[in-house]
């Protein structure tokens, strides 16, 4: 129990820092709507021959896509707090080592519940009426923000790994981008070369994500997708947790 209120403190502490900074919210309140528009109005005909057809499949890519940027944001944010002195004097509590890290990264729950309803709002906006009605809209949303914590902590790994903030940066992109559009967020794998189309369907993990996401909101329900889709991010999860926490507590 003491982890889980040191835990709480953390992420409290987090979420003050991030209020102070509005800046922090701009990934998550901007790009949305900016990729929503551009591929919408640029892709949307001729994948989909019209936007409305378009809508189903672009949202759902859209709030994956927005997450996994958001969570390697999270990444470079746990590095800049690991570089500074205030982290060696938390070497020193009487605290749950995991705790600054959980913490940190539990904070931005709340960005990537933000950022969905900003997602979700923009398809509203643009006519995007979801079969599966709101309860399937709050499901996709609980669904991709535990994705997005389970995310986290690889991004978070590879940021403490990296030689410099500038660096985990760097890395963060490197990682994002291949796996968001080589994946069936924005375009049918059907029409991908080969080796892409094997790649989108059968190792990129975001594939089977966006894939439950639409079945969800489709008023499918929950399928394989969905089950193949939380086990690797829970797999994920129990690989770099105890990765993520040897890294950060060398570095302090």
């Amino acid at each position: 129990m003491n982890g889980i209120a040191n835990t709480a403190t953390f992420a409290y502490r987090s979420w003050l820092k991030a209020i102070r900074n509005p800046e922090s919210f701009m990934d998550i309140a901007l790009m949305p709507i900016m990729f929503t528009l551009m591929f919408t109005f640029i892709f949307g005909g001729a994948i989909a021959g019209s936007t409305a057809e378009y809508l189903p499949i672009v949202i759902p890519g859209i709030l994956v896509q927005t997450i996994v940027t958001a969570t390697g944001t999270a990444g470079t944010q746990l590095r800049e707090d690991a570089d500074k002195a205030v982290a060696a004097r938390f070497a020193t509590m009487p605290i749950a080592r995991i705790s600054p890290l959980a913490g940190v990264l539990s904070a931005d729950l709340l960005r990537y519940g933000i950022a969905s309803i900003v997602v979700f709002g923009m398809g509203a906006l643009l006519g995007f009426r979801p079969a599966g009605g709101l309860a399937a809209i709050i499901g996709a949303i609980a669904f991709v923000m535990l994705m997005g914590w389970c995310l986290s902590w690889l991004f978070a790994f590879s940021a403490l790994k990296a030689k410099s903030v500038s660096m985990a940066q760097s890395m963060a992109m490197i990682i994002m981008f291949p796996l968001t559009f080589l994946s069936n967020a924005f375009v049918p794998t059907e029409t991908m070369p080969a080796p892409l189309k094997f790649f989108a369907e059968n190792i990129n993990p975001l594939s089977r994500a966006i894939a439950a996401v639409r079945e969800l909101l489709a008023g499918g329900g929950i399928g394989n997708q969905f089950w193949f889709a939380l086990a690797g991010a829970l797999t994920i999860l129990v690989v770099f947790i105890p990765l993520t926490l040897q890294v950060y507590t060398k570095r302090r």
